[in-house]
C-alpha cells in the first residue's frame, strides 16, 4: 500500500468517486485525514484498509449503516467474533428472503409469458392486463413462494 496520498489518489486507487469518500467521511465510515502544510488532506494505509473493508462489505450486501456497525465492532476491544457472526447471520437471512422473492417474481413472469399469445393485438394481452390490475401479479407469485 502507498501511504501519504491525496483524496483524489485514494479515490482513483480504490475505484471510487471523490464525492463518495467525502460522503463516507460525513457518515464517519472514513476518518478525514490531517492536512499537510500545503493544505491537502493526506491519507495513509488505514484509509486504504477501511475503504476496502467498506467496498467488500457492500459487495456482500451490507448497508452503510450495517458497515458502520461492523467497523465499530472491528475497533472495539470488547467485541467478539460472535458479534460479527450475529450480523452476518442476519444479513444471510435477508439475502435468502430476497432470493425467495426474486424466485416468486420469476415464477410470476414465466406464468404471464406462458399466457401470452404471440401475434394477437395488445388489447387482450394478459401481461398488460395483469399490470393494470391491483397487485395481482405480485401476490400470485408471492403466494407460491410461501408454500
Amino acid at each position: 500500500m502507498a501511504s501519504a496520498v491525496t483524496i483524489g489518489q485514494l479515490a482513483k486507487a480504490e475505484g471510487v468517486n471523490i464525492q463518495t469518500l467525502r460522503y463516507y467521511e460525513r457518515l464517519k465510515l472514513l476518518t478525514p485525514a490531517p492536512r499537510s502544510p500545503s493544505g491537502y488532506r493526506v491519507y495513509g494505509d488505514e484509509a486504504f484498509l477501511r475503504l476496502r473493508f467498506i467496498k467488500n462489505a457492500q459487495a456482500l450486501g451490507f448497508t452503510l449503516r450495517e458497515i458502520a456497525e461492523l467497523l465499530n465492532l472491528r475497533v472495539s476491544s470488547k467485541s467478539q467474533c460472535g458479534d460479527v457472526l450475529h450480523k452476518a447471520r442476519a444479513k444471510l437471512t435477508q439475502v435468502e428472503t430476497k432470493v425467495q422473492d426474486l424466485q416468486a417474481l420469476a415464477w410470476t413472469l414465466r406464468s404471464l409469458m406462458r399466457s401470452c399469445r404471440v401475434g394477437q393485438p395488445t388489447d387482450p394481452c394478459p401481461i398488460l392486463k395483469c399490470l393494470e390490475e391491483k397487485e395481482k401479479g405480485m401476490n400470485d407469485g408471492n403466494r407460491r413462494s410461501s408454500r
